[in-house]
């Protein structure tokens, strides 16, 4: 997922001038005063006018089922949900009318309750090219399949939801483009790059959900929306552009493990903030180690002395640089303490640890590997005895094959939706083909929520990040969100971390106080 983004930066520069032409044409052609567009019965594909696109023949594959509405009930602790459910696309056209992709989403909505007083959430995850299926069966869902021993094997027999949001907000997950079973209609790689991009993704998804409100006549209720990883950094795009051209207010946006600038994400040797941001998640690791499974609760006050040392006297020792053979001497030692590595090993590595390492010496005598994105999960290293070893990630690989099996089973035995293709849960052509343009400078949404916040007074946003996370370090969005100004109130912009990692949800204790404090974001945005 996130962790192939940063050797993809330096290429999308080239295609940034191409972008733009692309994104503006695409950004003006779905504007709500375009609303003549055809619906998905209507749409029939034909060229856009684009060479690239009528230079190739018609994709020829069928359409998306039509939609598909059943009344479902799920008996949960003391309450049993009633709900309508469905199963479905929108689709989005070119400015000529023509049918360019269909966005798969499944909608979960309580009937009875006025918009005005009924809140509805738009889901999406990250990547980019993972479908909503993780945060769907994972967390927010009527229905959830057990993540907390994730194994490739594993039955993916689903469980009700008691931590489901379905009490206070109505849910509308979210598939883009070459996701899920969301697909594309024009042929060609221009509406790929149009699509693939940063600012091209954010308008097709503010689309679609402006299209959602007004065919399902929810204009009058909250909106909110919830991206993890990748999803985060798109949602205060997307919040942006329904702001603007699409005419929507948001009233909460929540990020779960997500990237707000890039110029922080990866580690690079001669960054030293690159060393900062990731020391106090290794730390993490290594104390969450020292709690027997299943006794005690995850503690974020544990973690205060390692982000002290790590904005302090770490980051002026790193200051100094790798020639400074005293800073190298004095950091060592507290860094060595605090990863549980072997101190020669980190004095050879000059104090500064990257995630490879961690992920491999942490419990290489034991002969296993730890996960990128939970450095507490853990599988068996294929290569124990070699210097180096290549292995698929014990969390997030693990979680692929009774994710995929799980959502199918859903979409053909109880929403009755069926789809004669593949399910992409994770799709590693989108990701290897993301167009980040912008130019020069890494991408980042710390302006887009800055602006957001400014512009609507009544608008929160809650940032949530798993302690044990290598992939997107809370300590990252921690540093920044410390330099955002008070908007009115520090309640409207907060910090959560959990126990746990990328997909912290799959613990039960991190993901009952993720709803917790989503409910309590939602009561005091709509009040």
């Amino acid at each position: 997922m996130l962790d192939r983004i940063a050797n993809k930066l330096s290429l999308s520069i080239l295609m940034a001038v191409a972008l733009a032409f692309a994104t503006a044409t695409f950004a003006w052609s779905q504007r709500p005063a375009h609303s003549a567009a055809p619906s998905a019965e209507q749409s029939q594909p034909k060229p856009s006018g684009s060479e690239d696109h009528a230079s190739r023949p018609a994709n020829t594959a069928p359409r998306l089922p039509s939609d598909v509405t059943t009344d479902q009930s799920v008996e949960l602790p003391g309450r049993t949900l009633k709900f309508k459910a469905t199963a479905g696309s929108i689709p989005i056209n070119d400015g000529e009318g023509a049918l360019q992709a269909e966005i798969a989403y499944v909608a979960y909505v309580i009937e009875g309750t006025p918009a005005l007083s009924r809140p509805v959430t738009f889901v999406f995850n990250g990547g980019p090219g993972a479908a909503s299926t993780y945060l769907q069966l994972g967390a927010l869902g009527p229905w959830r399949l057990p993540l907390e021993h994730v194994g490739p094997s594993m039955s993916p027999v689903v469980i009700g939801n008691a931590d489901t949001w379905l009490d206070f907000t109505d849910l509308v997950f979210i598939d883009p483009v070459g996701t899920g079973y969301s697909r594309f209609d024009a042929t060609g790689d221009g509406v790929r790059r149009q699509f693939w991009s940063v600012d091209g993704d954010a308008q097709a998804l503010a689309v679609f959900i402006r299209k959602w409100i007004e065919k399902t006549g929810r204009q009058a209720s909250a909106k909110f929306l919830v991206g993890e990883s990748y999803g985060g950094f798109r949602a205060p795009k997307i919040a942006r552009v329904l702001q603007g051209d699409q005419g929507v207010g948001v009233t909460g946006v929540i990020l779960i493990s997500p990237v707000l600038d890039f110029g922080l994400f990866g580690q690079r040797r001669h960054s030293p903030m690159s060393w900062v941001v990731h020391l106090p998640s290794m730390a993490a690791t290594v104390l969450d180690g020292k709690v027997p499974e299943g006794k005690g609760t995850f503690n974020r006050d544990a973690l205060r002395d390692v982000e002290r040392y790590a904005a302090g006297d770490y980051l002026a020792d790193l200051m100094r640089g790798e020639r400074d053979s005293a800073a190298v001497e004095r950091m060592s030692p507290k860094v060595a303490e605090f990863t549980g590595l072997d101190p020669a090993l980190v004095r050879r590595l000059a104090g500064r640890v990257d995630t490879g390492t961690f992920q491999r010496e942490l419990n290489r005598q034991r002969g296993l590997v730890a996960s990128a994105y939970d450095a507490t999960v853990t599988g068996f290293d294929p290569n124990p005895t070699s210097a180096n070893s290549r292995f698929e990630d014990p969390m997030l690989s693990a979680m692929g094959p009774p994710l995929t099996s799980a959502m199918t089973d859903l979409y053909q035995r109880v929403l009755h939706w069926r789809v004669d293709a593949p399910y992409h849960l994770l799709n590693h052509d989108i990701s290897s083909r993301w167009d980040y343009g912008r130019g020069r400078a890494g991408p980042e949404v710390v302006d887009d929520l800055r602006q957001a916040l400014a512009f609507d007074p009544r608008l929160r946003v809650l940032v949530t990040h798993g302690a044990s996370d290598l992939v997107t370090p809370y300590f990252a969005d921690q540093l920044i969100l410390d330099q955002m100004p008070v908007f009115g109130s520090a309640d409207r912009l907060k910090l959560a971390v959990y126990g746990g990692g990328h997909m912290y949800y799959s613990r039960d204790a991190s993901r009952r106080a993720l709803r917790g404090d989503a409910e309590q974001l939602y009561r005091a945005a709509v009040n």
